[in-house]
């Protein structure tokens, strides 16, 4: 009985994460279409594949967010591959609800190519590539030229690559890795990021000459007079 009890737990968490996949017509799956749409557009001339998603402190919901973004993506009709660059306190497996022997880390240390740590979803154009067996250096490992093929390799095979990284403000993994990508985007949490570290983290972001698209506002509470739910209704 404990073990099913746990089994549904975990189902509804992952269904709660990925709000996109189990439930596209709600105000938060708008949402992350309106993100797409952002992004889209962000950089009209210039073909962005490769995409950042960090915070400036843990627990403002980056992961979440860059999830439920590559699957929005591949909705589109979009190769699509989200990393799990976070390799410290990696969490896509969690989300996927799938194995983590072999990841990023096995990619950047040379033991396997990247068709052998691929991994299906059940969202239709979307793969994923989770953190594997945490290295005792990922820093130098995502700063290696290692990391610059693997990058190509992927371009050359997916038409969005995801990747979550960590915090800004907690290792260095984040900005090596901003200079690497094509655009960076920086998840905040609604009346919980103080303004002081979100500005820290933009420093930093920069002074690696990372392309910051912009910001996600996460954790936000929508009145119920708002123009969202006066237009979709209780389709949430």
């Amino acid at each position: 009985m404990v073990k099913k009890k746990n089994r549904k737990r975990i189902i509804q968490t992952v269904a709660r994460k990925l709000v996109t996949s189990v439930n596209t017509k709600s105000i938060v799956s708008e949402q992350f279409r309106t993100l797409r749409t952002n992004i889209n557009f962000s950089m009209p001339d210039k073909e962005l594949k490769t995409f950042l998603f960090t915070s400036s402190s843990p627990g403002e919901g980056k992961s979440t967010i860059a999830a439920n973004a590559a699957v929005v993506f591949a909705q589109e009709g979009k190769r699509v591959l989200l990393v799990d660059a976070d390799m410290r306190k990696p969490t896509v497996h969690y989300t996927y609800h799938v194995t983590n022997t072999t990841g990023l880390s096995n990619l950047l240390t040379r033991q396997a190519n990247l068709s052998e740590v691929l991994k299906d979803t059940e969202t239709e154009n979307l793969q994923i590539i989770t953190c594997g067996p945490i290295p005792p250096n990922p820093a130098e490992l995502i700063g290696s030229q290692t990391m610059d093929k693997i990058i190509v390799d992927m371009k050359e095979k997916f038409d969005v690559i995801i990747f979550d990284a960590p915090p800004v403000l907690s290792v260095a993994d984040a900005q090596i890795l901003a200079n690497k990508t094509d655009g960076t985007i920086l998840v905040m949490s609604s009346g919980e990021t103080e303004k002081t570290e979100v500005l820290k983290a933009k420093e930093a972001l920069l002074s690696s000459s990372a392309n910051i698209l912009g910001v996600v506002l996460n954790n936000f509470e929508l009145s119920k007079d708002h123009y969202y739910y006066q237009y979709y209704g209780n389709a949430e």
